[in-house]
């Protein structure tokens, strides 16, 4: 019987942090790795879709066609320029979804339905992982893709609000553990927009470290302007440059977080 993949969310209710730079290169990395690797993009935005070279004239079944029931993931799957990384795109017709659903008492779970019966890619192998990536904002996309998750992974910008943000998401993850999905729990916190030149930085890795321990990443997401330049070009980081520090940074991570899944499979 194939194992099923490890569903992860990027999630944070700040914009801006790195949810979808992290959905796009750590999909990329992990496939990279041999991992057969699905992205959900469930921002109305699509920037994970064009982060990833798929336009919006190519994106025909979308996100808002499973959760609203009328195409499959299997249907809505593109293939990507990367072997091994496929995609559930995004359009902006996602943002009237929460309208649509109103009077559906299992909206919540849509997600989490469509992915029970989605267990391979295309090539015919069974996915390994399927990653997430929310909007900055807590509606029915972000509960759906918390409720469909076995985690969320948090990247957290190196500012000075980043604890109280992160107690907010705790607190979100927390009632959605209560109420929708008892097995949610934290993947893991990365530290993104990192510059060991500002104290800042370091200071909030020291208290983010003292508040998590070791749910937060050995791996720090640098600030590197390839990773900035990179989905201009339709082109996650690590395809665009994978010698800049940022293409690096994200390869570590996909170890980090390959590890974790090896650590748990053998529990």
């Amino acid at each position: 019987m194939a194992t099923q993949p490890r569903i992860v969310c990027m999630a944070n209710q700040k914009g801006g942090v790195g949810k979808t730079t992290t959905a796009i290169n750590l999909g990329t990395a992990l496939a990279a790795t041999g991992q057969q690797v699905l992205i959900v993009d469930l921002d109305p935005q699509g920037n994970a879709s064009t982060g990833v070279g798929v336009e919006a004239r190519d994106r025909h079944i979308t996100s808002y066609e499973v959760l609203t029931g009328t195409a499959t993931l299997g249907e809505a799957q593109i293939q990507t320029a990367v072997p091994g990384l496929t995609l559930i795109p995004s359009t902006v017709d996602l943002s009237g979804v929460e309208f649509e659903l109103a009077t559906d008492r299992h909206r919540s779970h849509r997600l989490a339905r469509a992915l029970e019966q989605f267990p391979l890619s295309p090539t015919g192998r069974p996915l390994d992982f399927v990653l997430i990536d929310c909007p900055p904002s807590l509606n029915v996309l972000t509960i759906n893709a918390m409720v469909a998750s076995h985690s969320a992974l948090v990247p957290l910008q190196c500012e000075f609000f980043a604890l109280e943000g992160l107690s907010q998401l705790m607190r979100t993850i927390e009632l959605v553990r209560t109420n929708l999905n008892p097995h949610l729990e934290i993947e893991g916190v990365v530290l993104t927009m990192y510059d060991r030149r500002n104290k800042l930085s370091a200071q909030v890795e020291q208290d983010v470290r003292a508040f998590l321990g070791d749910k937060v990443y050995r791996t720090k997401i640098p600030r590197n302007v390839r990773i900035s330049e990179a989905p201009s070009h339709g082109k996650p980081a690590i395809i665009y440059d994978h010698r800049c520090a940022g293409s690096i940074a994200y390869m570590k991570l996909a170890g980090e977080v390959i590890q974790t899944q090896k650590q748990r499979l053998a529990a």
